[in-house]
């Protein structure tokens, strides 16, 4: 559920039944006495905006941003756009790991095949947005797109753009680190020569070595 309209679901309840704490017991004649009412769960200021102004949920958004960027007949600006706003909600951790309920991993992951150099840029981007310092949405991703990480290795190194290049290894960044399958799923897909300069195995919680097969990709990718 979208964080703000969780909250305020939780401020509806809450406020609407009885306070168990101020139950009174008058069955051995005493007179009723109130105990203090408990302090009521405040109300996060962007719940109560979209509670007031009726504005479409974090949630609403992403949806409709994906629609935007897979519509035939929106232009590249408007798509372009609409991946930036994607990429600013994916910020939020909630709303990156609602990316799986809301089935957006698979049309995300399937832009980095799109033709125009944009679109694949910011689905590299959006993608590691998502996954940065964000265990759930790591294994979400690998769970729902098994291929993303190879299509994304293979962009890293052979996409024309280098602003794709780039991207795509920032997104490769964000999915291994501390994040042990999708390393081991990455190191599945290195050429040998790789292999052989950087080890088998790496450790996905060991920082200089991420760094060490980091940097080996951006060195592969001219960047």
């Amino acid at each position: 559920m979208d964080p703000s309209m969780n909250n305020l679901l939780k401020w509806s309840i809450e406020n609407s039944v009885p306070n168990p704490d101020t139950t009174t017991d008058t069955s051995n004649g005493a007179p009723a006495t109130t105990a203090a009412p408990r302090a009521p769960r405040s109300l996060s200021p962007t719940a109560l905006h979209r509670l007031l102004l009726n504005t479409p949920s974090d949630s609403e958004l992403m949806k409709n941003a994906m629609e935007t960027i897979r519509s035939p007949t929106a232009s590249l600006g408007d798509k372009i756009t609409a991946f930036d706003n994607l990429e600013q909600l994916v910020e939020n951790i909630d709303n990156a790991n609602n990316l799986g309920m809301l089935g957006l991993w698979e049309p995300l992951v399937e832009e980095l095949g799109a033709l125009e150099e944009g679109r694949r840029m910011m689905g590299a981007w959006c993608i590691g947005t998502a996954v940065q310092n964000n265990e759930g949405a790591q294994g979400m991703l690998l769970s729902k797109v098994p291929t993303a990480l190879p299509t994304l290795f293979a962009l890293s190194q052979n996409d024309p753009h280098l602003t794709v290049r780039r991207k795509a290894i920032y997104a490769l960044s964000s999915a291994i680190r501390n994040h042990q399958p999708a390393m081991d799923e990455l190191l599945r897909h290195l050429p040998e020569d790789v292999k052989k300069e950087i080890g088998e195995s790496i450790d996905a919680s060991d920082m200089d070595n991420v760094d060490r097969l980091v940097n080996r990709l951006r060195a592969g990718a001219g960047s």
